[in-house]
């Protein structure tokens, strides 16, 4: 393969470029999937820029996996899983589970006692 192949992707931009060429497209073809600009597949590929959490779930159906290690043993776990799988901003994550957007920091609830957990059953 080319050098810049990524034989081990690390950040979500390898993922997304050694994906695409394994399926021998071009940025612009992924740009479409996405329906964002050729620039932005580039900046994502180049890492000078991530997807928002907006795109998580095309870009976990695109890739057939998650590209994000995401411990499920713990609450934060689950809350990131949650959050990628449905693309939640963490103010929109915040306002289905009914708490105020500063009380999710980083993926974890912060002081938080009487949070919704039956919500997240299942990841």
């Amino acid at each position: 393969m080319d050098i810049s192949y990524p034989d081990n992707p690390k950040t979500i931009g390898d993922h997304i470029r050694k994906k695409r060429l394994d399926l021998k497209l071009l940025q612009k073809d992924v740009a479409k999937i996405f329906n964002v600009s050729e620039d932005c597949i580039t900046y994502w590929e180049n890492n000078r820029s991530k997807p928002l959490i907006y795109f998580y779930p095309d870009v976990i159906r695109f890739l057939g996996y998650c590209p994000f290690v995401l411990d499920l043993n713990t609450f934060k776990g689950r809350i990131m899983a949650y959050r990628y799988l449905n693309g939640l901003s963490r103010k929109h994550f915040a306002k289905i589970m009914g708490v105020d957007p500063e009380t999710v920091v980083d993926g974890r609830m912060v002081e938080v006692k009487n949070l919704k957990r039956q919500k997240l059953k299942g990841y």
